[in-house]
């Protein structure tokens, strides 16, 4: 038998994985319910969740299962989104003076980072020379993919598989070209009303050193390969599950190895020489566009954060792969 319920609210928070994207949070007791508003200005939809905690937030319970409104998968942005708990349908009776909620948001199409903007040293003395010169650049922020694309995903937009190393589906797809990954943007975005794209070269350095929280390492989050990296001396000839490695600082994986990762900008060996320093975006014009990252079948050194690669935009190999990105909304 469902109990008297009794709710008491000094205490209300909130909090998001998509940092400002879920602002103006309120809760109220209506009845049986509980009431929740909110505005999403996320560019793409989000999966909504609610958690709660009767004990302060030392403790969190959830997802909470019956709620109706504006939570679930692909919530668009919006103001006055509208969710309603039927406390009732989930527990026997809450009673608390120190209850606290919890909303998340995730992407609805894969796990996102985001990347505080900042400013780092861009390039390096110990590479090739169109590494050089280390020069300062300052990114604004965005959001990142924790991940390299896998090869669900790009089933799920695409409706085939261009991979080698098929059925795994959560390996990293490959055999993709710039510009078939210009055609899955193109319909990723017409699906879910996002704004996804490549990062560019500046923002995939910025993340894979870490951005704001960096330690300095030659690889993405270590200085030691085999922690980070699937490469040529461990990899198996093949590539492998993506987040099977250690994350780098901002809790990025396979930055260094598994598939080198498309970069949205044009190649030029001397771009360093006269990069602007806020947000640069490559050349204007080239032949090649950017590679990051290192892969399975290179050396440890393809795999620093600094190391710079190319190759011709319909170019498709068993090692090339990619990441998505998204601006933050302003």
């Amino acid at each position: 038998m469902k109990k008297l319920l009794l709710i008491l609210l000094p205490l209300i928070f909130y909090s998001n994985l998509f940092c400002q994207s879920i602002t103006n949070v309120v809760f109220k007791q209506q009845g049986d319910n509980i009431i929740i508003t909110y505005n999403l200005s996320s560019e793409t939809p989000l999966n909504i969740e609610v958690y709660y905690s009767t004990d302060a937030g030392e403790t969190y319970k959830g997802p909470i299962k019956n709620l109706s409104g504006d939570a679930g998968k692909s919530i668009k942005q919006g103001t006055g989104k509208k969710i309603i708990w039927n406390v009732l349908k989930d527990t026997d009776m809450l009673y608390t003076e120190h209850l606290i909620f919890k909303v998340k948001g995730k992407s609805s199409f894969c796990d996102m980072v985001f990347v505080k903007g900042g400013t780092f040293q861009m390039g390096s003395n110990d590479g090739s020379d169109d590494e050089k010169p280390i020069h300062t650049v300052t990114v604004t922020g965005f959001y990142i993919g924790k991940y390299e694309v896998t090869q669900k995903q790009w089933k799920e937009i695409m409706g085939s598989n261009p991979s080698s190393f098929k059925d795994c589906d959560n390996c990293p797809v490959e055999s993709v070209s710039w510009n078939d990954v210009q055609n899955f943007l193109k319909k990723l975005n017409e699906k879910t009303g996002g704004n996804y794209r490549l990062p560019t070269e500046a923002e995939w350095e910025y993340a894979a050193r870490g951005g704001n929280k960096t330690n300095g390492y030659k690889y993405s989050g270590s200085n030691s390969v085999d922690d980070v990296a699937w490469y040529t001396s461990n990899s198996g000839s093949k590539t492998h599950t993506v987040g099977t490695k250690q994350a780098n600082e901002l809790g990025i994986y396979d930055m260094s190895g598994n598939v080198w990762e498309w970069c949205g900008d044009w190649y030029d060996k001397d771009y360093y020489k006269n990069s602007p320093e806020n947000n640069p975006k490559g050349a204007s014009s080239g032949s090649e566009r950017v590679l990051r990252g290192g892969s399975w079948i290179y050396h440890a050194n393809l795999c620093r954060s600094a190391n710079r690669s190319r190759d011709v935009p319909d170019s498709t190999y068993v090692s090339l792969g990619f990441r998505i990105c998204l601006s933050v909304l302003k």
